[in-house]
């Protein structure tokens, strides 16, 4: 595994990082998503859905080179977007994400 990847699978096993929709959505809504990341291959609906959530309550999002089968070996279950709630490892693993393009 890579750096990101390994920081992902850090941020879980200390109970920092919320997965699914759902549950991303009320880590936004509550201000707690210090970072959202989207897999490569969430649905277009779903990432609007996010992309709005998070510009309306300023989080910030990025999307990762990862698909949600590659994601599932660290989260356990196919998610495609996950949230970081600490601001620690958000600044890490926000680092380690690739520039978009």
């Amino acid at each position: 595994m890579d750096k990101l990847m390994n920081a992902i699978s850090l941020c879980r096993k200390a109970g920092k990082l919320k997965m699914g929709t759902d549950v991303v959505m009320e880590q936004i809504q509550g201000g707690t998503a210090k970072l959202v990341l989207t897999a490569s291959d969430i649905a277009d609906r779903s990432r609007r859905q996010i992309d709005f959530a998070c510009a309306r309550h300023k989080a910030p999002v990025k999307t990762i080179p990862y698909t949600m089968e590659s994601l599932s070996m660290v989260t356990g279950k196919k998610y495609g977007i996950l949230a970081v709630c600490d601001k620690g490892f958000a600044e890490m693993i926000g680092g380690l994400v690739p520039p978009a393009g």
